[in-house]
């Protein structure tokens, strides 16, 4: 199995629920006692959320940047960044390494293509919901995306830094994330993007009227595949 480095901690929430999924898909997959050879830099993410400005985006990637380059020279084969937001610095994240990096949005964009789905809402950060840096990676996929939709924005924004960073998940929050997928459904849309790492926390993705892709699942199926990709 090839040595994959992960930079988490943006939330810890998030970075656990892909050192759960991952090891259990190794497990699966190699039987016994066999766990992932994983190398992992956990960041503080007090130093990294909340962020506005050009400049804090450019201390942003340097702190990821140097992440990597450890990861790098501590022998992963491969980088993951554990988090959707912090992929607008995923272009010189991988400019500044060997090795490459599993970008979220294509694995995502790739798993659309492969299930035809042509026209999706993306539920997230407001980052990566109304920016084009996340936007465009899957419409170069052959995906349409529902206009972002700001007051939407707004409310996820807080259940997702208020509520699911921190661990928490309540019944409320349940209940508005499935009240915006039902409204979705009256779009005329094929699935929902969960674009944030945290919020299959409240959103049961494979129970809801739309097929919910769980970008989180996606992105450490990905990761699963390049540690067992042993070149033969």
């Amino acid at each position: 199995m090839q040595k994959m480095g992960l930079i988490g901690g943006m939330s810890w929430a998030s970075t656990e629920l892909y050192y759960r999924y991952i090891n259990k898909k190794i497990q699966k997959s190699r039987g016994g006692m066999c766990s992932a050879p994983i190398l992992m830099e956990s960041l503080n993410f007090c130093d990294l959320s909340r962020l506005r400005s050009d400049e804090d985006w450019g201390r942003v990637s340097k702190t990821l940047l140097a992440s990597a380059r450890r990861l790098e020279r501590a022998g992963a084969k491969s980088i993951a960044i554990c988090a959707n937001s912090m992929h607008r610095v995923a272009d010189q994240i991988s400019e500044g390494v060997d090795i490459p990096l599993i970008h979220i949005a294509d694995v995502i964009g790739e798993r659309l293509k492969r299930d035809n789905i042509k026209k999706a809402a993306l539920l997230g950060t407001r980052n990566v919901t109304t920016e084009n840096w996340y936007r465009q990676r899957l419409v170069k996929k052959g995906i349409s995306l529902l206009p972002a939709d700001n007051s939407r924005a707004t409310e996820i924004d807080r259940i997702i830094y208020e509520e699911l960073m921190v661990g928490k998940v309540s019944r409320d929050s349940e209940r508005t994330l499935k009240t915006f997928i039902t409204n979705i459904d009256k779009e005329d849309v094929e699935a929902i993007i969960l674009g944030c790492t945290e919020l299959v926390m409240v959103v049961d993705a494979k129970a809801n009227i739309l097929p919910v892709y769980d970008s989180m699942e996606i992105h450490a199926d990905a990761i699963v595949d390049f540690i067992l990709d042993d070149g033969k």
